[in-house]
C-alpha cells in the first residue's frame, strides 16, 4: 500500500474544479506540481489538507482514510506563498505556535534546533515583519517542519523570493526535507525547483491530471502536445517508413528523425524531443553515426538566465535548442544564419504509437 494514495478525486467549485484525480505517492516522494492558472492545482492541495470536501473519490494516508477528517485531525503541514506568518508574535513565537497541541518536555529545544538547521536561529527575537522574504520563507517551514507532519503540502513558497534568495532556499529545503525523510507536494512555476528538489512531476490543465510519473519520464515522454509544450519539449507527429537493424525512421512533414524506440512501418507515432538533447553546431559533423543532422536557421535567441533557447527552423518544423553561455559563446551565431541540429537516436522518444 502507498503512503499517499488519491482515487477518483472531484470537487465542482463552479469557476475551479477537479475531475477523477488519482494517482500514489511513497513515503519519502518529493512531487511538484504544475500548470497554468486555473489549472485546479491550489484546490487540489487545499482538498488533501482538508479545507475543501470532494464531491466523490478517496483520500488515503499511510493506510488512513482521512477523506472525511477535519484538517486538524489529518496532520498535514502546509506552507503558502504569503507564509501567513503571526505579525504579533516573534519568529521563537510562530514556530512554537506550530507546537500549541503538543507541547514536547524539551520544547525550548526542539524550536533552537529547528531554527538552527534552516539557519534561523539568530532571528528568533525578530517580528515577521522585519525579516526579508527569505528569512519569512524559512520561519514558516520551520513552524510546519517542527511537528513532523506525515505529509507537507506547499503552494509556491519560493515565488516572492530574488533568484539567488531562491536558489539558497532550495538548498536549505533540501537538507531540511532529506533528514526528515518527508513526504512533499509542491506546486510551482519554475520547473527549477522541479529539478533542484523533486523525483516527481505531475501536470494539470483544467481541473484534470495530464500526466504524473519521474522527472526524466515527463520531460522525454511527455502523454500529449499541451504537457509537451508547457515543459518546453518538442512534440511531433509522423509516420514511422521504416524499421531496421534496431532503429525506426520517421516522417515528420518531410523532416526524417531516426529513433532507437520501437515501433511498426506505418504506424503514426508522436514524437519528444527535449530541448536540452539538440546540439547545435556551424560545421556539418563528419560522421554521424548515432545522430540525427538536421539543416537548420537560427530563428531567434531567447536569453533564460545562464542560458539560451535558440528557436530553429527545420524544414517545416519549429525545434528549440538550449545552449549555456559558454556553449553560445562558442557557437557565435546570430540570426539568420545557416546551423546544423544534431540530436541523438536516443534522444528522440516515440511517445505513443497507433
Amino acid at each position: 500500500m502507498s503512503f499517499v494514495e488519491i482515487d477518483d478525486l472531484s470537487i465542482d467549485l463552479g469557476e475551479f474544479s477537479l475531475k477523477g484525480v488519482s494517482f500514489s505517492l511513497e513515503r519519502g516522494d518529493y512531487l511538484t506540481v504544475i500548470g497554468p492558472t486555473g489549472a485546479g492545482k491550489t484546490i487540489f492541495l487545499e482538498s488533501i489538507v482538508g479545507f475543501w470536501r470532494p464531491d466523490r473519490g478517496r483520500i488515503a494516508l499511510d493506510g488512513r482514510d482521512i477523506t472525511a477528517e477535519l484538517p486538524e485531525h489529518r496532520h498535514i503541514g502546509i506552507v503558502y506563498q504569503d507564509y501567513a506568518l503571526l505579525p504579533h508574535m516573534t519568529v521563537y513565537g510562530n514556530i512554537a505556535y506550530g507546537l500549541k497541541k503538543h507541547k514536547p518536555e524539551n520544547m525550548d529545544e526542539a524550536i533552537r534546533k529547528m531554527a538552527q538547521s534552516l539557519h534561523i536561529d539568530h532571528l528568533l527575537h525578530r517580528k515577521p515583519t522585519t525579516l526579508s522574504g527569505g528569512e519569512q520563507q524559512r520561519a514558516a517551514l520551520a513552524r510546519v517542519l517542527i511537528v513532523e507532519p506525515s505529509l507537507l503540502l506547499m503552494d509556491e513558497p519560493f515565488s516572492a523570493l530574488d533568484p539567488q534568495t531562491r536558489r539558497r532556499a532550495r538548498l536549505l529545503l533540501k537538507e531540511a526535507i532529506g533528514e526528515r525523510a518527508t513526504t512533499v507536494i509542491h506546486i510551482t512555476h519554475d520547473l527549477d525547483d522541479a529539478w533542484a528538489l523533486a523525483n516527481k512531476l505531475a501536470v494539470f490543465k483544467d481541473g484534470r491530471l495530464l500526466q504524473i510519473g519521474a522527472m526524466d519520464t515527463v520531460f522525454s515522454r511527455p502523454k500529449n502536445r499541451f504537457v509537451a509544450e508547457f515543459i518546453g519539449t518538442g512534440f511531433f507527429s509522423g509516420t514511422v517508413v521504416s524499421r531496421e537493424n534496431g532503429c525506426v525512421k520517421i516522417d515528420v512533414e518531410g523532416t526524417c528523425f531516426q529513433s532507437l524506440d520501437r515501433a511498426d512501418k506505418g504506424e503514426p507515432v508522436d514524437v519528444a524531443i527535449r530541448c536540452e538533447d539538440v546540439r547545435v553546431s556551424r560545421k556539418k559533423p563528419s560522421v554521424a553515426n548515432g545522430f540525427n543532422i538536421l539543416n537548420a536557421t537560427l530563428k531567434n535567441i531567447i536569453p533564460e538566465g545562464s542560458s539560451s533557447l535558440l528557436d530553429l527552423g527545420v524544414d517545416n518544423l519549429q525545434m528549440n535548442a538550449l545552449l549555456t553561455q559558454n556553449a553560445m559563446r562558442r557557437l557565435d551565431a546570430r540570426r539568420g544564419e545557416n546551423l546544423y541540429a544534431l540530436i541523438r537516436k536516443e534522444h528522440v522518444k516515440i511517445v505513443q504509437a497507433g
